[in-house]
């Protein structure tokens, strides 16, 4: 008796297995057919509805059944009537005509342009410190547009909009990538933060050489504030980070400034990432004798993009947003 019972559970699940696997031949067609036909009663209105011949709507039912080695429907003289399986196909039938009609919906809505995804990659500051301003404003003129913003540094944001993985990048210096179209968004300053209670607080300014010898915070490897700021120091100071003592690298904006407030060390950071810390009083500037480091922030995309209109919009009200609402 346990032998019979095993055989037949193999047996069941054979069939079941079968029968799944059958089931990936039917076509959407087929079950387009199969809702036709409960919808209109008859084979004859079936097929005129899907401007097919008789013949031919009656084959993709013939051929659903055949997938699954059932029958679905039957005739009787009230019509045509679903078996128990027939209801269960009938009913996904309906759900995958549906998902057809949404996406194809969705594609319309997209050619027409009145909304979708826009994936953007920015780096630490942009990302943090100018983005939420921008994206909520724009979210007010063109509520069908959802955003996406990654937050990495400036060589993974490049790295990102080359690889497809975002449409738009926001980063703190010029790519060099060929494939890369940029322009300059927004402006920056980076300035020499310490914490509030720090001795350098009553100075109006410090010389370089005394900076070197302060306990330093540094950003991490590919951190566009870090490339600029050191750039600047080589070009005009003959000095890089190498002769500083750094206490300690950080991975982002917001640590570096935290730990300056903390007193591990003074830095050079964004005047984007500090300036509400320097009205609060948490953070002092102090001038770097014969230094004014500035940038600018860069949207950067391929060269051969396909844009949709909410694209341009975006990009457009990127280049027209008010620029003094952020910190002078």
């Amino acid at each position: 008796m346990v032998i019979i019972d095993l055989f037949d559970r193999e047996k069941l699940c054979y069939v079941i297995s079968m029968t799944a696997e059958l089931f990936k031949n039917i076509t959407l067609q087929q079950m387009e057919a199969v809702v036709a036909l409960i919808a209109e009663g008859s084979f004859s209105r079936a097929a005129e509805k899907m401007h097919l011949t008789q013949p031919a709507l009656t084959k993709n039912i013939k051929n659903v059944e055949n997938c699954l080695g059932l029958k679905i429907a039957t005739r009787s003289s009230n019509g045509v009537a679903l078996t128990a399986e027939g209801r269960v196909v009938y009913s996904y039938a309906c759900k995958m005509i549906k998902l057809r009609q949404e996406a194809g919906e969705k594609i319309v809505q997209m050619q027409g342009n009145n909304g979708g995804d826009i994936y953007i990659g920015a780096s630490t500051i942009p990302a943090t410190y100018l983005l939420p301003s921008a994206l909520s404003a724009f979210r007010q003129k063109e509520k069908n547009v959802r955003l996406h913003v990654r937050t990495a540094d400036s060589d993974e944001v490049i790295n990102m909009v080359l690889g497809g993985e975002t449409e738009i990048g926001f980063i703190g210096k010029k790519p060099l990538n060929k494939k890369l179209v940029f322009e300059p968004v927004w402006s920056d300053r980076l300035l020499l933060a310490v914490c509030r209670n720090h001795p350098w607080r009553k100075k109006k300014e410090v010389t370089v050489d005394e900076l070197v010898q302060e306990p330093f915070i540094i950003r991490e490897k590919g951190s566009a504030t870090r490339e600029v700021a050191e750039s600047y120091l080589k070009k005009h100071k003959a000095i890089s980070f190498s002769g500083f003592n750094i206490c300690s690298e950080l991975g982002s904006s917001e640590a570096v400034k935290e730990a300056v407030i903390a007193g591990l060390g003074v830095s050079i950071i964004s005047v984007h990432a500090v300036c509400r810390e320097l009205r609060q009083g948490l953070l002092l500037e102090i001038p770097l004798s014969g230094c004014r480091m500035a940038r600018d922030f860069y949207l950067i995309r391929l060269k051969k993009t396909d844009w949709k209109k909410y694209h341009r919009l975006f990009i457009n009200f990127i280049r027209c947003h008010d620029r003094r609402k952020y910190c002078e």
